[in-house]
């Protein structure tokens, strides 16, 4: 009689098999954390804007309801500390710059900058058609503010007062 004997261990197709699934799944999440990194940015933008919104409207009711007509009224970035000075104290670091446009400006169509984000004084958000908004004359109380986002190839996003 022949005894067979089993020896213990894998066979080389099983650990082939699971370094090829190994090997699919790092392909997955290397696809997807990009465009995560993209979406978690463009939430902190939006959450910029109303960060700016706030910020605005804290210079306003400090001046009995003017608007600023300089961006640096708000405040301005510190290099030093890494943070925003003023109002605008609470801006992530995904904005890197707060434009002011007057309202002898308007209307405009504008697709956003990147990193910025636009005050436009009475103005009112429009139309938004091919990643560019219209950013149409309002009361000279109003203001809309405008970015550009990462997600959705440069898509814009607009917030009224």
């Amino acid at each position: 009689m022949n005894a067979t004997t089993h020896k213990k261990g894998f066979t080389i197709i099983e650990v082939v098999l699971v370094l090829a699934i190994a090997g699919l799944i790092f392909l997955m999440v290397f696809v997807a954390l990009p465009a995560l990194r993209a979406s978690q940015r463009d939430g902190a933008r939006k959450n910029d804007v109303g960060s700016v919104s706030s910020a605005v409207n804290s210079y306003s009711s400090n001046t009995r309801g003017t608007l600023p007509t300089s961006s640096s009224q708000l405040g301005s970035f510190n290099a030093t500390t890494g943070k925003w000075d003023g109002y605008l104290n609470a801006v992530s670091g995904s904005t890197t710059a707060v434009n002011l446009v007057g309202s002898d400006k308007l209307p405009v169509k504008t697709g956003g900058s990147d990193g910025a984000i636009t005050i436009y004084n009475g103005g009112r958000c429009g139309t938004i058609e091919d990643k560019t908004i219209t950013v149409s004359k309002g009361s000279a109380r109003q203001y809309a503010l405008v970015t550009k986002l990462e997600a959705g190839g440069g898509a814009v996003f607009c917030q009224d007062s």
